[in-house]
């Protein structure tokens, strides 16, 4: 998912399996929407994980059902079967011999704005606070932008690059955009169209600048292909193509990976051939591995090197993997959703000692939940200081962020989206005007954006946004704001970091709602109780 770089992930539709995958007994994957776990006979999803979140201002649409892992790539991983345990110790030691394409010491950007540093800030006596802020909240993270934003994108990504380039850090940035993304799965949404896709990468792509930075293009667009014609297949990879080599155009300084799926899907050498027909050899730096998910390196690398051999063994290629969550491997019995027992995995480093491994890299933000444990999406104390109490501390070279976070915080847990706030009402009112889109829409579901302008001459300390929904809409999950439904009445209340607004400011909220089959949007909304005009 959305403001501040919308880029971020954003909160997904809930949409049911596509036809395209089967149902098997297996695990589902995380809806982003459920707070109380996911719905009964969920299918497995293809990629065997539960998906990527996002940055607080950008909450990203959860990954759709999955399918039986492939007997061949789980033999493929077995072969560099090590202990999960070990999984901390090589990737952390800094000065290592041998290294990938980044410079030795590459200091990956740690996001001030991410959920869980301004959880650490906003509860310095909690009694987990002191581990999560060492283990997690002082690490360099992905930033997904998964809304599509044409208008804004390029001032979306400038603002981090911008900043990470400020502090003297590399940004790790997440696109997940592609049409038909998910196969229509739980994640379903992405650009309307290749031609859409095609002009929204060219907007990402020219707020890179001429810094340093790592773009993480489309997971699972290579790997979960099922849904999609030969002919779509083959316009997808195309499309795949010319995005890497607008990015690599538009900012030589910026290396680009793309979808690798992971070591217990698709077979090394079919995922390769995908790989070269998306352009990898001629317009990318390499692939990911793993984004999500519980693999432990070791099969992670080993996969990675097959998947290289595969292409030729390119000298220009490499590959990164997520190692987020997986510390102690998979869950068994392929638990996806909030599995306990689970730990991080080696911390974000450029200095992998493996000149084919160009970084481990923490894609999903450890501590924001799969949807069972917590709202997903959400930040979940509980589930950050299980990933961390038994792990390792960072190496000590490890700074914390270089920049200061908000000094408004958020609550010390995000509160349902089905409670009324728990901040201080606003005083005053307000002259307004919102816009009101549509951003995602699938059978019983959508996504929308709220953008809300202060058109008064005085500032907004506070803000409460009301409307009424003509038709059957139920609001399921909310980001960048508080939100409560009673019947079809809404209020929607600032998140306290975006409670000002001066006079001509604005700022977006998004959420995800269930819906019957006609979608009327409101028109009639108040904030603090005075009427805006609505578009």
């Amino acid at each position: 998912m959305t403001s501040r770089a919308t880029p971020g992930r954003s909160a997904a539709p809930a949409g049911g399996p596509p036809s395209a995958h089967p149902p098997v007994p297996a695990p589902g994957h995380r809806p982003e929407h459920l707070p109380a776990g996911p719905p009964e006979g969920l299918p497995e999803h293809p990629s065997g994980r539960p998906h990527p979140y996002t940055h607080p201002s950008h909450p990203h649409p959860h990954r759709a059902p999955r399918r039986r892992l492939r007997a061949v790539a789980l033999a493929l991983a077995a072969a560099g079967t090590a202990a999960a345990g070990l999984v901390l110790a090589g990737p952390t030691s800094a000065g290592a011999a041998v290294q990938g394409a980044l410079p030795a010491g590459t200091q990956f950007y740690r996001d001030p704005a991410s959920q869980v540093v301004k959880w650490s800030a906003a509860n310095p006596g909690d009694w987990r606070q002191p581990v999560v802020s060492r283990r997690i909240a002082s690490q360099p993270q992905g930033i997904w932008f998964a809304n599509y934003r044409p208008d804004t994108v390029t001032s979306d990504v400038r603002g981090i690059t911008s900043a990470a380039a400020s502090a003297g850090q590399v940004p790790v940035l997440v696109v997940y955009e592609i049409p038909n993304r998910d196969c229509g799965g739980a994640s379903a949404g992405g650009a309307p169209d290749l031609g859409s896709y095609d002009a929204w990468v060219r907007g990402f792509a020219a707020g890179l600048g001429s810094g340093r930075s790592l773009v993480l293009l489309e997971p699972d667009s290579l790997a979960l292909t099922s849904c999609l014609s030969s002919q779509q297949q083959a316009d997808r990879f195309a499309s795949l193509s010319r995005a890497a080599a607008a990015i690599r155009s538009a900012a030589p300084a910026a290396k680009v990976y793309l979808d690798g799926g992971h070591s217990a899907w698709n077979s090394a050498a079919e995922q390769a051939s995908r790989l070269r027909g998306a352009g990898v050899l001629t317009n990318a730096d390499g692939f990911f591995t793993n984004v999500s998910n519980f693999n432990t390196t070791a099969n992670e690398t080993s996969y990675a090197k097959a998947v290289l051999g595969a292409l030729g063994s390119p000298s220009q290629l490499h590959a990164v993997v997520d190692t987020s969550r997986n510390g102690n491997g998979p869950a068994g019995g392929g638990a996806w959703c909030d599995p306990s027992g689970r730990s991080i995995g080696a911390y974000p480093t450029a200095d992998t000692g493996d000149p084919a491994i160009d970084a481990y890299l923490w894609v999903k933000p450890p501590g924001e939940a799969d949807g069972c444990a917590a709202a997903a999406g959400t930040f979940s104390p509980d589930i950050a200081y299980a990933l961390a109490s038994g792990a390792q501390d960072p190496p000590t070279s490890t700074s914390p962020p270089t920049t200061q976070p908000p000094t408004t915080q958020p609550p010390t847990t995000p509160p349902p989206t089905t409670q009324p706030p728990t901040t201080a009402p606003p005083t005053g009112s307000a002259a307004c005007a919102v816009t009101y889109r549509v951003t995602n829409s699938w059978a019983g579901g959508f996504t929308a954006d709220v953008t809300v302008k202060n058109t008064g001459s005085s500032q907004v300390s506070g803000w409460r946004l009301a409307w009424t929904f003509p038709g059957d809409q139920r609001i399921t999950n909310a980001w960048n704001a508080t939100a409560s439904q009673s019947g079809a009445s809404v209020t929607a209340a600032d998140a306290g970091y975006n409670a000002a607004l001066a006079p001509g400011a604005s700022t977006t909220l998004g959420f995800q709602a269930a819906v019957g089959a006609a979608n009327p949007a409101p028109t009639s909304f108040t904030l603090n109780g005075a009427p805006c005009s609505a578009s």
